[in-house]
């Protein structure tokens, strides 16, 4: 199936000089790969077509496995690939020992169920789509720490009494499942939370991710919402497209400062050291060796940067801000 990036066919690009570049694979293709995922630095975008999946019924027929470790996720994850259209999972990013990296995997496909979706547009906000919990105010300290997290991950594992189950559940529910708690984000207190993701090759995939769940562990911190997956081999068509083959794990956590700021540069190191890339959408902390590891189309990328366009991001994993759009200054002016 492919990143979003894989289903554009065209798309129109305004660039700081007023030009209005039609961007495809046929037609000014250098800035098509350039744009997507290209971290809204090669202009803006005015209009793009791409292409839909038809569907006969919106809802997902889900199925969820609970998984004792992390190499049980693998072979999960390899079986479900095939036969499944999509695939997630949590972990439980305390569990330690032969339990490391246990969680429930859920494997979806759509209902083949006929229904007519024109005249029923409410069924994407159905009762069942909406929020059932709310969080009404923000504590004055995070609600996420070591004890509420134990408690919670082992709840949300145990959950289901069997090991495996099946239900019907709206698109909502399946791909944007914290959307049931309203405001969910205040429970990380007044300092609000940074997120970490990466995707490490497969066959470095079970030994990278173990140590930075390892990591976590140690740090005595973690995720509630910890979401591990598998990436397809079908090729992403941007400079810096993050989605490659292999597994992708994402965390959110309470910012606590210097705290974080190391726990973050070990997890970085990780990744990196594994031959993997850490998701700038995401990031905060990610330092330029890191990047143009990650990245290492970033050179090209340079380039094609709307010599208006620069970003704080930018700056950062460059290392100056003279050099976020020199590059592409000087090939404007020639």
């Amino acid at each position: 199936m492919g990143s979003f990036g894989n289903h554009l066919s065209e798309f129109k690009l305004l660039r700081s000089n007023g030009d209005i570049l039609n961007c495809s694979d046929n037609e000014n293709s250098d800035y098509f790969s350039a744009t997507i995922g290209g971290l809204g630095l090669t202009g803006i975008i005015l209009s793009a077509k791409f292409q839909l999946m038809p569907l006969s019924n919106p809802d997902i027929i889900q199925e969820t496995i609970r998984f004792e470790n992390l190499k049980q996720f693998f072979k999960l994850a390899s079986k479900s690939e095939q036969s499944n259209q999509y695939t997630v999972a949590w972990v439980d990013c305390l569990a330690t020992g032969t339990h490391t990296g246990r969680g429930l995997f859920m494997r979806g496909n759509h209902s083949t169920a006929q229904q007519n979706l024109e005249p029923q547009p409410s069924k994407f906000t159905s009762l069942s789509s909406k929020p059932i919990l709310r969080i009404p105010f923000t504590p004055p300290i995070s609600l996420i720490n070591r004890w509420t997290l134990k408690a919670f991950n082992q709840l949300y594992y145990s959950r289901n009494i069997t090991k495996q189950s099946t239900r019907h559940v709206s698109a909502e529910q399946f791909f944007y499942p914290l959307d049931s708690i309203k405001h969910w984000n205040r429970i990380y207190g007044p300092k609000g939370f940074l997120q970490h993701q990466c995707v490490i090759p497969m066959k470095e995939a079970e030994p990278a991710i173990t140590e930075l769940l390892r990591t976590i562990s140690r740090h005595r911190t973690g995720s509630f919402l910890a979401v591990l997956k598998t990436f397809g081999s079908k090729k992403s068509r941007g400079l810096l497209s993050f989605p490659r083959a292999g597994a992708t794990l994402a965390l959110d956590f309470p910012y606590q400062g210097e705290a974080t700021q190391n726990l973050f540069a070990q997890l970085n190191q990780i990744t990196v050291e594994a031959g993997g890339a850490i998701y700038p959408a995401k990031d905060a902390t990610m330092n330029q060796h890191q990047f143009q590891q990650s990245f290492p189309r970033h050179e090209e990328f340079s380039q094609l940067i709307d010599p208006q366009f620069n970003s704080a991001f930018w700056e950062r994993v460059m290392g100056t801000k003279e050099s976020a759009t020199k590059t592409a200054y000087q090939r404007a002016t020639q």
